[in-house]
């Protein structure tokens, strides 16, 4: 067998961009994908294999897996889907725009590339489909309805894809990270300007209080907050193991909710999780 190669998503910063190296770093032939060419272009400085994927953009999607098979000859050994962003506000203050365009990147997107990689896995005989989900998969948060939504979703069609690929050698797997220092909130600051109107939402005082900080103030980080190689250790699991969990947790609050979401009736659950 050759170099293992896989392809993975949002390689700007963060999360990706810390499983292409570490990936790299352990032989792997890495297809580091970023929404921006010029984000492409640092990564190519770095020494990896970059190309532009923006999970928006079905034409991109296309070309991205045309250009990573074509280099390989026609084998992809493993898919790892992590670009995603988030559009905070109030779920009552999100327009319908606002939902459609973080599901076409966060669901839409994911899908649509996983389908297109599929038949070179079936024709090779084996493949490892990973999805980077969330603690906000199986447990809400105030503020965060948008990207808890997308992440909803693809935990459902992540669990049915894993379940109608037993008769493949396709694994599908789910890692739930918790918090990870990556720059998501930052990056949802022009996402929130330009969907949510929080000086005309009845929550405009709540929005004053907790949110706009969280947003805009410089912050230390998050209690029990974890470097994105913790996220990467997981991968590498889940990659390279030969029988991989369905599910792999990060962190430390996402094996406590895990347990609470399990053990906890509904309006208990609430309640913890509103205090947070």
């Amino acid at each position: 067998m050759g170099q293992r190669s896989v392809l993975i998503t949002g390689c700007s910063s963060g999360i990706g961009h810390d499983a292409a190296h570490a990936l790299a770093a352990r032989g792997w032939r890495v297809f580091a994908t970023c929404r921006a060419e010029a984000d492409c272009e640092r990564l190519r400085a770095e020494g990896l294999e970059s190309f532009r994927l923006d999970y928006s953009d079905e034409d991109s999607i296309a070309a991205t897996v045309d250009e990573a098979l074509g280099r390989t000859g026609g084998r992809l050994d493993a898919l790892f889907n992590n670009g995603a962003f988030a559009c905070p506000g109030a779920v009552e203050d999100l327009p319908r725009g606002a939902l459609r365009e973080i599901f076409e990147v966060n669901l839409f997107g994911v899908h649509d590339l996983t389908r297109r990689v599929i038949p070179a896995m079936r024709a090779q005989g084996a493949g490892r489909i990973v999805n980077c989900s969330s603690v906000l998969g199986f447990v809400p948060m105030k503020w965060r309805g948008a990207y808890v939504a997308t992440k909803y979703a693809l935990e459902g069609l992540t669990d049915t894809l894993r379940l109608e690929m037993r008769d493949t050698a396709i694994k599908v797997i789910l890692i739930e990270p918790g918090p990870i220092t990556t720059r998501i909130r930052a990056n949802s600051i022009p996402h929130f300007e330009r969907w949510v109107d929080w000086q005309a939402s009845a929550r405009a005082g709540q929005y004053r209080a907790t949110l706009l900080k969280r947003l805009y103030e410089k912050r230390p980080p998050d209690r029990f907050e974890l470097p994105p190689a913790a996220v990467s250790a997981r991968l590498i699991h889940a990659l390279e193991d030969p029988r991989p969990r369905a599910r792999y947790f990060v962190t430390t609050p996402t094996w406590i909710m895990a347990t609470l979401r399990r053990a906890l009736p509904t309006a208990a659950l609430d309640w913890i999780v509103a205090r947070g």
